[in-house]
Parts: C-alpha cells; structure tokens; sequence
C-alpha cells in the first residue's frame, strides 16, 4: 500500500481545523467571544487631537484622530472633556437634530465626575448639518483642526465618523465606549 503527502495546502487546512476544534466549547459549538470585548475606546491626549479606536476581540481595528472638550477638566460643564469611564452607547443618528449637535451621532449615557458634577447630553459626533454635509455656521462646518474641541462629547472629523459608522453598520454595534487616559 502506498501513502500520497498532503500538499502544503492541505497540511494547512488540516492544522487550522485541528485549532476550530480547540476553540469549540463543550457542546462542540463556538464560544462567544468574551463579554466586553467589543467596544469604542476614547483615549485622552489632549482636547484636540486624542484618539477613538474600534475594538473587536481585543483588539483595534480602526482609530481615529478626535478630540474632546476645550480644557482638560473632566468636571468642566460645557467646557471639559468626557470623564474617564465607562458610557453606555445610546441610539446612533444620522440626521440628529440639536441645539449644537446636527448629523452623525451617537448618545452616550450621562457621568458622574470625581467632584460629584453631573455630565449629561453627551455624544460622539461631528459638525455638520442635520443631513450629515457642510453647513455656514460654526457649529456646522468643519475648518480643520481647531474643530475637534467641543463642548464636552468626543468630536470626530465628518468624514471619520462617517467611516465609523460604515464599521459599526457593517460588523455589529458594540454596547460600550470606554474612556480612559493613554
């Protein structure tokens, strides 16, 4: 009797079968991936030019320049950035329309800072008109760099949060966005 080798394909296609079977629980089914492994992760550099990186399994699949507030004071109402923490993601918009924030963007739950402060009307979004484009007023047109300051929420740039959002649709919305210093 004499025995073929399996090409170097199939020595491949075998070994990673081999590890499926590892990963599979005790009912032979796949495991989720672990709870909390799945979320939006703003790090705090500075007001202008800090980061929001996607997080799938661990590990970071997109990051963003974004920024965060005009002081680097968590408890600063109107002024400071997002205190470090965990948010719970709220609706996500496309045609929001608020008093200061207009297009994109989604709700973060409200934060209780280290002084007792409650921080509340937060999102992630950027400037632009309530149809996600260009607008003449300020809270509305993007000019560049000095536009990722806000009145507190994490400010993207509309062409990354557009890109965001074509993630998140595309490969699930995570639950959580947490914030935290580098």
């Amino acid at each position: 009797m004499f025995r073929i080798a399996p090409s170097p394909g199939r020595r491949a296609a075998v070994a990673c079968a081999a590890l499926a079977l590892f990963a599979l629980g005790p009912a032979g089914r796949a495991e989720p991936a672990p709870a909390g492994s799945d979320f939006l992760r703003f790090t705090k550099d500075t007001p202008d030019d800090s980061r929001l990186a996607v997080v799938r399994h661990g590990r970071e699949v997109a990051v963003f320049r974004a920024g965060s507030g005009v002081v680097p004071d968590d408890c600063a109402r109107g002024q400071g950035w997002l205190p470090d923490g965990t948010y719970v993601l709220g609706a996500h918009h496309t045609a929001y329309d608020g008093s200061l924030v207009k297009g994109y963007a989604i709700e973060l739950g409200s934060k209780r800072c280290h002084d007792g402060t409650v921080r509340s009307q937060l999102f992630v979004h950027s400037e632009m008109t309530r149809t996600g484009g260009r607008g003449r007023a300020e809270n509305q047109r993007w000019d560049g760099p000095a536009d990722y300051t806000s009145h507190g929420c994490v400010k993207l740039s509309p062409a990354d949060i557009k890109e965001l959002y074509r993630i998140l649709d595309r490969d699930g919305w995570p639950g959580t966005l947490r914030v935290e210093r580098p």
